[in-house]
This record gives C-alpha cells, sequence and structure tokens, in this order.
C-alpha cells in the first residue's frame, strides 16, 4: 500500500501545475491532500473524481480557505468530517476514512504565522485534539495521520532552527505537544522511523531562494499507531516538479486493503 500527502496551496492552482497528471502516473492507493482552498461547486469532476480515485472532501465554510480530501483506489466503509468541534470543523481541516481495520486521517493543523489570534486558534486545535489522538490509539485499530501539522518537531526538522525558535511552527510549547503526541500517546513518526538524515524537508518560503538552497522545514507527515507504522517499507519526498509551496510525502507499507 502505498499512501501520498500533500498541503496543495490551493487544489485548482496545483491543478494547473499538473498535479493530477502527475498523480496519474504514481501507484498510490491513497492520496490526502490538504489547504483545498476551494468549495465543493468550484471543483471540477476531474477534482471530484480523479481517474482511478473516489474522492472525499471536507472543506472550509470559508471561501478560499484551507478544506482537506482524501482520494482512494478503494471505497471507505465511512467516512467522518470534522472532530465535533464547531470552531474548528468550521475550517475544514480533518476527514477520515475507514477501510476495514485502517483508518485515514486528512489532517491540516492551523498555521500561527499570521498573528497571535492565529496562534490562539492553533493552541485551541492542539488542545482539543489530543483527547481525539487517545481515542484513536486506543481503538486498536492501524491508524494514519497524513497532512500539515504546522510544526517542525526537532532541531533537525528545519535548516534555520536557531532564528526560527521563537516563530510559529518552531515553538516550544509546540514542539513539546508534538513530542506527547509521539512519546505519551505512542504515536509513531513514520518518515523519521526509516530516514533519520539531515536535510530532509517538506516545505520551503517562497521567498528569496529558499526552494533552490534547500532551506526548509519538515511539517508534513504520517504519524502512525506503531503495528502499521512498522509495517512503512520505504519513504520519499518526491522533488522533481513543484506542485505547491509544499513536496509530496510517499511512504510505502507492506499492508494490502
Amino acid at each position: 500500500m502505498q499512501i501520498i500527502t500533500l498541503n496543495l496551496n490551493g487544489v485548482r492552482a496545483a491543478t494547473k501545475k499538473g498535479f493530477f497528471q502527475w498523480l496519474a502516473a504514481q501507484r498510490a492507493d491513497i492520496v490526502c491532500v490538504q489547504e483545498l482552498k476551494a468549495q465543493l461547486p468550484d471543483l471540477t469532476d476531474d477534482i471530484l473524481s480523479p481517474n482511478g480515485y473516489h474522492g472525499y472532501f471536507h472543506c472550509a465554510e470559508k471561501k478560499g480557505y484551507s478544506g482537506v480530501a482524501i482520494y482512494s483506489r478503494y471505497k471507505p466503509d465511512t467516512i467522518t468530517e470534522g472532530i465535533g468541534i464547531k470552531e474548528i470543523d468550521h475550517e475544514g481541516r480533518y476527514l477520515r476514512a475507514d477501510f476495514g481495520h485502517l483508518t485515514i486521517i486528512s489532517i491540516y493543523l492551523p498555521s500561527g504565522s499570521s498573528g497571535d489570534h492565529r496562534q490562539a486558534s492553533k493552541f485551541f486545535f492542539l488542545e482539543k485534539f489530543i483527547p481525539v489522538l487517545k481515542t484513536l490509539i486506543d481503538s486498536g485499530r492501524d491508524v494514519i495521520l497524513c497532512g500539515d501539522w504546522n510544526i517542525a518537531h526537532k532541531e533537525i526538522d528545519l535548516k534555520n532552527w536557531r532564528a526560527n525558535r521563537k516563530k510559529s511552527g518552531f515553538l516550544p510549547e509546540e514542539r513539546a505537544w508534538l513530542t506527547a503526541v509521539l512519546d505519551d500517546i505512542g504515536f509513531v513518526d513514520v518518515f523519521r522511523r526509516i530516514n533519520p538524515e539531515p536535510d530532509q524537508y517538506t516545505w520551503w518560503s517562497n521567498r528569496g531562494q529558499a526552494w533552490a538552497n534547500n532551506v526548509g522545514w519538515r511539517i508534513d507527515y504520517q504519524i502512525a499507531t506503531p503495528a502499521i507504522a512498522s509495517q512503512a517499507t520505504d519513504v520519499s519526498i518526491y522533488k522533481a516538479e513543484r506542485f505547491s509551496d509544499h513536496s509530496p510525502l510517499i511512504i510505502d507499507y507492506n499492508y494490502h486493503l
């Protein structure tokens, strides 16, 4: 089973940059995307149901903002939009698909970089999301949460970590929260389980020469329960083409739907 996750920074913009043509040439079973920046009436049939995939969406109420989706070659048993908290769900940040014993979640955590009010919203999300994560791991299911978590976990996960210690995405409180998700609750950062190397990033600022110089952040993850995390066999970050300011994170699992 291959799973791809990518923040599209606008599904229509990514479409124009060739994302779906690229996807058609991949062998992904499940694709999680974030930051749709669109509502369902905005989407063409090619976006709603790309060739070979069933599409499922949780759009934000605000136009041109946030939103997540899951594309799957298999029809899920159930789809769940949101976590049941209005302040979070109206921004379209959580979409769950269940396939037998497997749960796949497309997740888009808030960014706090635009100001104190958004950082407060991010901290609210982090607080409310802990019980959800505990419920998921206590369920005994195989769970993979795919998406843009807007947190670089450790110093190895961003190029200029010293200069960003007081900036959203690398704040001590955010990093400690993610450490608790992994160490206390028991989830696994699947990419890091296989690849411990530096300079592995999934997002680059559009300012300056960040992309050209690989001055990036690793903020996109597949975070999984231990049993299925142990089945991961290969991880990669696709950088040959650019569909947004993020790159696709691709992970293969020795797991069959």
